[in-house]
């Protein structure tokens, strides 16, 4: 049975490996310091963070992933907005429906959202097949961002 409970900083020692097996993977195309990916953590299970809330995905009680969540106003759709910063599924829970579930809860979750957003890299092939199945068609915007990361 899948659930999903926000993370605690006691969930470090399970979620950080698999953030970091998504930041070497295809849905990744560029470098991250490792000292951001742990204040990101850092900030996910940290309930008084308002910007970004952290999630362990679980199937009968394993861990089988994660998803990082922001929330931010979009004026094209006139509401809330629901941005999926991260989403990752161990390999071995890929396959199996998990990730069309993760994606229902989370309009189930979010139900005054008007748009739910994320970023897919074109390598990653096997989200793009889930996402588009749950609904998700392509905004072709092309992104630019100032990174003050230090």
């Amino acid at each position: 049975m899948l659930t999903l409970r926000d993370l605690v900083p006691e969930d470090h020692d399970l979620v950080v490996p698999m953030v970091q097996d998504f930041y070497h993977s295809d849905a990744v195309d560029h470098p991250v310091d490792a000292a951001i990916l742990e204040r990101s953590f850092q900030d996910a299970a940290d309930p008084a963070e308002p910007l970004l809330r952290g999630l362990l995905i679980q199937w009968d009680g394993e861990a089988a992933g994660y998803l990082y969540v922001t929330q931010c106003y979009s004026a094209e759709v006139g509401g809330r907005c629901v941005f999926l910063e991260e989403v990752y599924l161990k390999p071995e829970f890929r396959g199996r429906g998990l990730g069309a579930a993760v994606m229902a809860w989370l309009e189930e979750d979010y139900p005054a959202a008007r748009r739910f957003r994320l970023e897919v890299t074109q390598a990653n092939q096997g989200a793009v097949r889930l996402y588009q199945r749950a609904g998700y068609q392509f905004l072709r915007y092309d992104q630019m961002v100032l990174d003050k990361t230090r």
